[in-house]
């Protein structure tokens, strides 16, 4: 196969970077630009991320490998950068994704709490672990994310147009849902943590023995966020007694004072998250040709539902109640 401009941009940087005499394979994409290749040669390995600007920009993941690698967590080392044309070379963490461990019979209850205690690691950093200039995952941007459903979903469920007053009694509903939201401390999101993301690595000790990816897009938020994000997973179901522990060591380790006003916040970031995923899902079906993510709507509809039960909710289930009733609520369920 003839080798395309990026291709070749590719092979000159892995060479500068002094790895121009190893294998190279093609190791995953995902719903982003971004792809990532293996270089192998007899004394060792390393992984390319290829993020074609101006699609992608590898700043942020740089900035913020390096400052996870400070607070005392596992994170690529990054061993060679070209910004500006989107490459970087990391350390290669293996094949041994959670997803993968997971399916390979893996121990769930030892892995999510592995990954629970990352979490409580970074709320326990405190201020140590905001970098300067990360943007808020809070208020009217979790709205604004979450409009995916009305903007998505529920034209391809009603085959027409959202009406645009519909769309603003969707956001005073969010409005309405977030002001019951506890005060608490913000700390560092890594936003789409989950099985996928993470890399079993149990010669490390503590929580280096879960391995970070794919947090290039992290911000400031709600402590709970990524803990949403790890055990209400749109991709798997997590056992039930796994969930409850992962929730209950959280806010036991963490020391969180107000262990009501935490789980209120869990099930609003809980809410705000599937909705948002329930309309990228369709976006990616619609808008990039992308149908594989249809069979995970049922899962997330069910969680989301459940999160939707929380009394500070109710403004919320209202105008979904109203809007997609339960026979709107199939895509993908024949999948």
């Amino acid at each position: 196969m003839a080798k395309t401009e990026r291709d070749l941009l590719r092979a000159e940087f892995v060479s500068r970077a002094g790895w121009g005499d190893a294998g190279e394979r093609l190791l995953a994409g995902d719903a982003s630009f971004r792809k990532y290749f293996r270089l192998s040669r007899p004394r060792g390995s390393a992984v390319v991320m290829d993020a074609p600007p101006p699609q992608e920009d590898v700043r942020p993941f740089v900035q913020i490998a390096r400052h996870l690698i400070g607070l005392g967590l596992s994170a690529p080392e990054i061993l060679a950068e070209d910004v500006e044309h989107g490459f970087l070379l990391l350390e290669d963490f293996g094949d041994d994704t959670y997803a993968r461990v997971l399916k390979a019979g893996g121990d769930e209850g030892e892995l999510y709490s592995r990954a629970t205690d990352v979490l409580v690691a970074l709320y326990r950093a405190g201020e140590r672990s905001l970098m300067p200039g990360l943007g808020a995952y809070a208020g009217e941007a979790l709205i604004e994310a979450a409009l995916l459903l009305p903007e998505w979903y529920l034209p391809e469920a009603t085959g027409r147009p959202t009406p645009p007053e519909e769309t603003a009694r969707y956001v005073a509903a969010w409005r309405e849902c977030l002001a019951a939201l506890p005060a608490t401390t913000e700390t560092l999101l890594l936003r789409d943590y989950h099985k996928d993301n993470l890399l079993w690595l149990p010669a490390r000790p503590g929580v280096k023995a879960c391995g970070l990816l794919d947090f290039q897009d992290a911000q400031r938020g709600h402590p709970s966020y990524d803990l949403v994000s790890l055990i209400e997973d749109a991709r798997r179901d997590v056992a039930p007694a796994v969930h409850a522990a992962c929730l209950d060591r959280y806010i036991g380790e963490a020391g969180i004072a107000d262990a009501a006003g935490f789980r209120t916040g869990f099930a609003l970031m809980a809410a705000q998250r599937h909705a948002r995923i329930i309309g990228v899902f369709v976006r990616l079906l619609r808008r990039d040709g992308k149908p594989d993510y249809l069979q995970y709507l049922p899962r997330v509809w069910r969680m989301f539902e459940r999160s939707l039960e929380h009394e500070a909710l109710m403004p919320l289930r209202a105008w979904v109640d109203r809007l997609l009733p339960p026979e709107l609520r199939r895509i993908g369920a024949d999948t």
